[in-house]
């Protein structure tokens, strides 16, 4: 077998999903998304999934799909505006929703990649999100978080290299290298597959340490959530 990080397309790159797998979804909103991944799965139709994600998809597209497809049994996120089909599934009890505050998501995340077992946030005490967790005083109540991981990460940048090296394009980056680094198999898709030393080593945003898998992606829709046109 070749130690190569390259794979010819999506369905290679994921040859290996299967039901009940946590997966981390980079982008935020519909900007930065893996789309071919994403397109991937639904059309695996991998099920019961733990889907870890800023907001699961928007306006029945990006993870929506799978929503749609009924493949989601969990979801870990800190914003469902503008995801109907969420919101209607969640509300059915079909799908177990844990909603986290976005800076605690972001951090949950972050804990994973860097190997930290938990930390203590005063965002959320009093609330529905401390119910069952440990709290501490310090200057003030705080509650314990513990590390978000999850056994495949998606996630799109701009430009790549076969080691997987990484330059992600201005806001496309959110969410997209802490999950790299918290995912136990990250599986990359890039506009730009570049030859080694395409990157200039200053403007890496991820080293390719923490990426397993790389591919060229292709027919980028890059959808826009709400259009605005001038007058």
């Amino acid at each position: 077998m070749s130690d190569s990080k390259v794979f010819e397309n999506a369905a290679a790159a994921l040859h290996d999903l299967r039901d009940g797998i946590s997966l981390m979804s980079g982008g935020f909103g519909l900007c930065g998304i893996p789309e071919n991944s994403i397109d991937e799965i639904a059309r695996r139709g991998t099920k019961n999934i733990k889907a870890i994600s800023n907001n699961i998809g928007n306006s029945g597209r990006g993870l929506a799909v799978l929503l749609k497809n009924r493949q989601i049994k969990q979801a870990v996120c800190s914003y469902v505006g503008g995801n109907p089909d969420l919101e209607s599934q969640m509300l059915a009890g079909e799908v177990d929703v844990e909603l986290v505050p976005q800076g605690t998501f972001s951090e949950r995340i972050r804990a994973a990649g860097m190997g930290i077992r938990g930390f203590y946030t005063p965002t959320g005490y009093g609330t529905l999100v401390a119910e069952g967790k440990e709290t501490r005083e310090f200057d003030r109540p705080c509650v314990l978080e513990l590390p978000l991981e999850a056994d495949f990460a998606i996630i799109k940048a701009q430009k790549g290299d076969p080691f997987g090296n990484l330059w992600f394009k201005e806001t496309a980056r959110n969410f997209s290298p802490m999950m790299a680094m918290a995912g136990k198999t990250t599986v990359v898709e890039v506009e730009e597959l570049v030859e080694l030393g395409g990157i200039v080593p200053e403007d890496v945003h991820l080293p390719g340490i923490f990426v397993q898998r790389i591919y060229q992606g292709e027919d980028y829709r890059n959808d826009i959530e709400i259009p605005i046109y001038a007058e």
